[in-house]
């Protein structure tokens, strides 16, 4: 079967697929954590296992599709290296709809494990705020007295360090780890992120992970209020988070990559490509 299905698919329809299933296991991993946590009430998981899972679900992810797309797992990424001429534009709205995708299934399958525990936490009433609120399990909400302002400083820092982290890490004309370690490398920035950062919005720092599930909760039973509640949070997880990684991507350029003696000389996973070599040169 492997050998008939070998070579059939269009490259981008490839990479397209292996986003897909590279954000479906980092959001199934990260999810289902939370929901761990909270439906047991902090018996069976913590903040620190949940920060673990995300870190572990990006470094599967990266192992999954590092070889075919890249493993993005994040618009936020995918945006950056396509201002930055390292990805072709006509990829973007694919991977982005592929990473949603991905995020979106992974949300539906992990509400499927927990349904009899969901309806066991909170009788039945899917809730967005209060004691027995469980929308957080899925997509990112402030704290009540985090301000939209500060809030969108959070998530444009946050991803901006995740993606110029990234640059670091498979930046080969720099002190880069081997390529087999660079997913785990990538696993740890996630999760150094959300054990810093994570208090006042739960640390998103990717549009898809927060959308895509934040989607599903409006068609499973929270309703629109996922979109209105903490005076119109869900835009900010998109629009802050795109911009910070674009940030990101500009600044390590700027601070390292164009100090390099002689990038010529190394093999630059970063020089403009075009085609199907694209997703070789990424990660």
């Amino acid at each position: 079967m492997a050998t008939r299905l070998r070579g059939r698919l269009p490259p981008l329809l490839r990479e397209a697929l292996a986003e897909f299933m590279a954000t479906f296991i980092l959001v199934t991993f990260g999810v289902a954590s939370i929901a761990q946590m909270v439906l047991s009430r902090g018996k069976n998981g913590t903040f620190f296992s949940v920060n673990f899972s995300w870190g572990i679900g990006v470094t599967l992810g990266c192992y999954w599709a590092g070889g075919i797309s890249g493993a993005h797992m994040n618009p936020a990424v995918t945006l950056a290296f396509a201002v930055v001429r390292r990805l072709e534009w006509v990829k973007v709205p694919v991977y982005w709809l592929a990473q949603l995708s991905g995020a979106f299934i992974a949300s539906a399958i992990v509400y499927g494990i927990y349904y009899d525990a969901l309806n066991a936490f909170d009788g039945g009433v899917r809730q967005i705020t209060g004691v027995n609120a469980t929308a957080g399990i899925w997509a990112t909400y402030p704290q009540s007295f985090l301000s939209t302002g500060n809030g969108f400083a959070d998530q444009l820092f946050g991803t901006a360090l995740l993606v110029s982290c990234i640059f670091a890490i498979i930046d080969k004309n720099n002190n880069s780890p081997d390529q087999g370690v660079a997913p785990v490398m990538i696993g740890l920035v996630v999760f150094i992120i959300g054990a810093t950062f994570g208090f006042n919005c739960g640390y998103a720092i990717n549009p898809a992970r927060d959308l895509g599930p934040r989607i599903f909760t409006a068609m499973a039973g929270w309703g629109s209020g996922v979109f209105t509640a903490y005076h119109r949070w869900a835009w900010v997880p998109v629009i802050a988070c795109l911009l910070g990684g674009v940030l990101g991507a500009i600044v390590y350029i700027i601070t390292i990559e164009v100090h390099h003696k002689a990038p010529e000389d190394v093999d630059n996973p970063y020089r403009p490509v075009s085609g199907t070599d694209a997703s070789e040169d990424q990660l």
